[in-house]
């Protein structure tokens, strides 16, 4: 039997060293555990976070005694149950951090019973691998204010024999850029998600990503490719529908100008959220000229949420789909997002948040849905965490 029997909720720190929300879910013959993470860049159609104090308050008083007794392997179940008991379209009273963990914990405590790996309890049996590492080594925006105005510079080793190559790869890229800084006379510390955070513009940032990874891609052999995460709705003035620079403003024209000539100009092989969050058709514009030869990823633009997808799909606003499971609340929702998105011949991207915890979780979920590349940062221990968990699958999977 996999009834569950037992639900402990804590509150415990994520990396920034803020609170969030831990749960453990005991079944008849297994357990598990999810801790939900947080983001500091947040698009305004995320599902509601609560006050961890709050949000376990009332879930032990509502949440729990509703969910003893259901079947853990019931997981579309579960999932539907959590948002009866919530009650909103956005989990705005259970909050989106409680329901997370909830799920994630019960779908953990279903493959501990059934005693079988976790990616292919999600998954099934006939998965590929684990996804690339996409790592972020140079940044700025709300990740490290003062730094750069794009607010991640990311690696991926797309030539890497194997993901475990590709995370080492991708962690000497990491040291790399620190050497050319230095060697700039540039010292400076990290942001939220490990990456540095120099006090450069974003031209020159590019220009010390695209060498240090043309250093190691030579070093190792193999071919290291580059791209950038612009989160543009956070330097967005919807009064003025400008994008702010610290060389003069941008309308969305010339925005979008902007983002094809560092394309062009760098070999960027994926731009995350170039446009504002609700810009559809600008979007579309954008990946209609260059989504040949680069993935348009929308993140704030859809928020793992199947009705914008399908704006997205429609509109042809873009080629490939951030996934954050906390942006929608449930592995059922997160799913469904993965489903529509691969069913119309968008790639996606699994991902981290920039407030994280130790949680592995992640690595098998972009395993088990074949994500093209998961996002989960280059070095720090939240961050490799999930790096070295991909390594651990591969080696089972081989």
């Amino acid at each position: 039997m996999t009834n569950i029997r037992k639900i402990d909720l804590r509150v415990i720190l994520d990396s920034r060293g803020n609170s969030t929300i831990e749960a453990d879910i005991t079944t008849d013959h297994g357990w598990g555990r999810f801790a939900a993470p947080s983001g500091a860049s947040t698009g305004m159609y995320e599902a509601r976070v609560r006050d961890p104090v709050e949000a376990l308050s009332y879930g032990r008083e509502h949440v729990i005694p509703r969910l003893i007794g259901e079947n853990a392997l019931d997981q579309v179940g579960l999932d539907a149950l959590l948002h009866d008991i919530d009650g909103s379209s956005d989990f705005a009273n259970i909050g989106t951090n409680l329901a997370i963990a909830l799920s994630l914990a019960n779908v953990a405590a279903a493959a501990d019973a059934t005693g079988v790996p976790l990616y292919q309890h999600i998954g099934g049996l006939f998965i590929a691998g684990p996804p690339l590492p996409l790592g972020n080594v140079l940044g700025g925006g709300v990740h490290a204010h003062g730094g750069t105005e794009i607010q991640e510079f990311l690696v991926v080793p797309v030539g890497a024999p194997s993901v475990t190559e590709g995370v080492f790869a991708n962690a000497q890229v990491h040291h790399t850029v620190a050497s050319l800084l230095a060697a700039e006379g540039i010292f400076c510390g990290k942001g939220d998600e490990g990456a540095w955070a120099p006090q450069i513009n974003d031209n020159d940032a590019l220009d010390i990503v695209r060498q240090a990874a043309f250093e190691v891609a030579d070093d190792l052999g193999f071919r290291i490719d580059i791209g950038i995460d612009v989160a543009a709705s956070q330097i967005y003035d919807p009064d003025t529908e400008e994008y702010s620079s610290r060389f003069g403003n941008r309308s969305s024209d010339e925005q979008i100008s902007y983002i094809a000539g560092l394309i062009d100009d760098f070999g960027l092989v994926y731009v995350e959220d170039p446009l504002f969050e609700d810009d559809f058709l600008l979007t579309a514009e954008l990946t209609s000229m260059v989504g040949g030869s680069c993935l348009i990823c929308g993140d704030d633009l859809f928020a793992t949420n199947t009705s914008r997808i399908r704006q997205g799909i429609n509109a042809g606003s873009a080629n490939c789909v951030l996934i954050k499971p906390n942006q929608i609340g449930t592995l059922t929702d997160t799913f469904e997002s993965v489903n529509l998105a691969r069913s119309h011949g968008l790639e996606t991207v699994m991902s981290h948040r920039s407030g994280e915890t130790t949680d592995t979780t992640i690595a098998h979920m972009a395993t088990a849905f074949e994500s093209v590349f998961i996002k989960t940062g280059a070095v720090g221990g939240e961050r490799i965490a999930k790096l070295n968990e991909l390594i651990r699958i591969e080696e089972e999977m081989v």
